[in-house]
């Protein structure tokens, strides 16, 4: 790590004053005080925790043994290493979880008081990711038990003061993310919430996915292929996109409702010389059947989304998708 970030520092410009966001993901089993440590003093000033559940029958059952001791060590330890912020990660839907037992293993998590959660919905696709074919489709929850567990979740969560951000994501109201939704300059990317807004990222390493300018870039999925093009002196991308203005616009709209949960017709105008009411006429009539279901409020010039609203905010979104309408399929996680 130490190699990787001193090669880092010498082809980009890091921060040395924490105005910089750097966050890191770690595997408390991998981790202990003196590797976070080392990271804080590297230049990494946030870090996420994937946790999933305590329940040890449910950890079994994902093959993933993780202890409460391990866990609460890598936590204490970025405190005292002066990490800025610290996420947790739990995933509900997995085999054998039950709302009782989920609760169990959010309340042994609030006790130590992270900044951040991440509250996120097992996808189950075989299909895709054939290690998933070891878990018993029969022991997991159905729609509805997972519908309660997020319910449960959230209220336990508000009632411990965190601020609903967004897609799967809990704040205190003084973290950055809280503070920056309510100044309505958070922004969203495929990597999820920031307070730096259009920054372009590269991805390193194989199947990662950069963003630079207008363009979309994925590199190879493979290991051997990705060292190829790297040792052949090649970019080791091997499929890209460039957005068109409409894909802009949209990501624009969809970005602005995702982050802030309120869309100002007038921005959009300004910013893209459009007309929004008549560019999505057929989009705002789509979002008349949720707006009498009371997930959203529209006006003569602003969409607000509702407080049951937002954990529908994928499908809220879903209406400005282009791609979607074209009947594009969707292998990826289901709402609910």
């Amino acid at each position: 790590m130490t190699q990787l970030m001193e090669k880092t520092r010498k082809h980009f410009n890091l921060y040395d004053d924490d105005s910089g966001e750097y966050s890191i993901e770690i595997d408390p089993r991998e981790a202990n005080r003196e590797s976070v440590k080392l990271l804080r003093e590297l230049g990494f000033n946030r870090m996420s925790l994937g946790v999933q559940d305590f329940d040890p029958a449910v950890q079994k059952a994902v093959n993933r043994i993780q202890t409460q001791a391990e866990t609460f060590e890598v936590l204490e330890g970025a405190r005292e290493a002066g990490f800025m912020s610290v996420n947790v990660d739990l995933i509900y839907g997995l085999p054998l979880q039950t709302e009782q037992g989920f609760i169990n293993t959010l309340d042994k998590v609030l006790e130590a008081q992270p900044d951040r959660f991440s509250i996120f919905n097992y996808a189950h696709m075989p299909s895709m990711f054939p290690t998933q074919k070891k878990m018993n489709e029969a022991d997991m929850p159905s729609a509805d038990e997972k519908l309660t567990i997020l319910h449960s979740t959230t209220e336990r969560l508000l009632e411990a003061g965190y601020v609903y951000i967004g897609m799967d994501h809990f704040a205190k109201p003084d973290d950055e993310l809280a503070v920056a939704q309510r100044n309505e300059n958070l922004y969203r990317n495929f990597q999820g919430y920031s307070t730096h807004a259009e920054c372009d990222l590269v991805g390193m390493g194989a199947t990662s996915i950069s963003l630079v300018n207008n363009t979309y870039a994925q590199n190879c999925k493979s290991l051997a292929e990705y060292y190829e093009a790297i040792d052949s002196g090649n970019l080791a991308v091997y499929r890209g996109v460039q957005l068109t203005e409409d894909d802009e616009l949209r990501r624009d709209v969809i970005t602005r409702l995702i982050s802030h949960f309120h869309l100002n017709f007038a921005k959009i105008d300004a910013q893209w010389n459009i007309r929004f009411k008549e560019y999505f006429a057929k989009e705002l009539q789509n979002l008349n059947p949720m707006a009498k279901d009371e997930l959203l409020t529209i006006t003569d010039q602003d969409i607000y989304i509702s407080a049951k609203g937002r954990l529908l905010i994928r499908n809220i979104c879903m209406v400005f998708d282009a791609y979607l309408k074209q009947g594009t399929e969707n292998r990826f996680s289901k709402v609910i």
